[in-house]
């Protein structure tokens, strides 16, 4: 009997060669998880070496005492709080805004030179773990540049997050209203416990914190490559 040389009814998922024809991938591009893990181990590895470690030390008091006492010369185990509380996360979070760069370059320039500062802002943070804080005298060369990193901390900060909400106002209004927060809020914190309005130790771990969620939101906000 002649078989029949009718081609039968396409195959799903078979190309005309024959070859199975490709699937669409649903995998999301790898940067998208990778930013956010970079911004929470950041986040897990100085949170928990500031409440770890200072646990660790008598008498230390979150209400009464500087973050930076925990890495102070002369404090126990203070070299691996500053490299697990200011070196490694500053790192990270600096590592994070440089990849984003590219993301906020859809965004146009605020947004971009934004991000080179909070780049800048997370190597000022790494950078206090280096100039660690002399706690015998607070005029001593080391304690002011242990300051002095502080203060690039957060004038690096509140500007980089004020220009990445001024690039993403039109198109990413979640992610401009969250760095505008997070620029204000800082400002207004450190501001106020510089004119003694708030009690500084407190004060400073809540900018700490408010400095940190910034991170991570703009992480999981930020637009794919190439798109706005």
């Amino acid at each position: 009997m002649k078989r029949s040389s009718r081609p039968g009814p396409a195959t799903p998922g078979a190309s005309a060669a024959g070859a199975p024809a490709p699937r669409a991938s649903n995998s999301a591009d790898p940067r998208l998880r990778l930013e956010p893990a970079l911004a929470l181990l950041a986040a897990v590895c100085c949170l928990g070496a500031l409440l770890g470690f200072g646990a660790a030390l008598d008498g230390y008091s979150h209400w009464r005492h500087p973050p930076g006492l925990l890495g102070a010369q002369g404090i126990a185990r203070a070299a691996a709080f500053n490299l697990f509380g200011f070196i490694v996360p500053g790192l990270l979070l600096a590592a994070l805004a440089w990849r984003l760069r590219e993301r906020y370059d859809a965004l146009g320039a605020a947004a971009r030179i934004g991000a080179w500062l909070c780049a800048l802002s997370a190597l000022a943070w790494a950078g206090q773990g280096l100039l660690s804080l002399d706690p015998t005298d607070l005029d001593a060369h080391a304690s002011r540049l242990h300051a002095t990193s502080w203060m690039l901390w957060w004038l690096a900060f509140v500007p980089g997050a004020a220009l990445l909400a001024l690039g993403a106002r039109k198109t990413r209004p979640a992610l401009a209203a969250l760095a505008a927060t997070g620029a204000a809020a800082v400002l207004a914190i450190v501001i106020g416990s510089e004119l003694r309005l708030v009690a500084a130790p407190p004060a400073q771990r809540l900018a700490l914190l408010l400095w940190l969620g910034t991170y991570a939101g703009a992480a999981w906000m930020a637009p794919r490559a190439g798109r706005v």
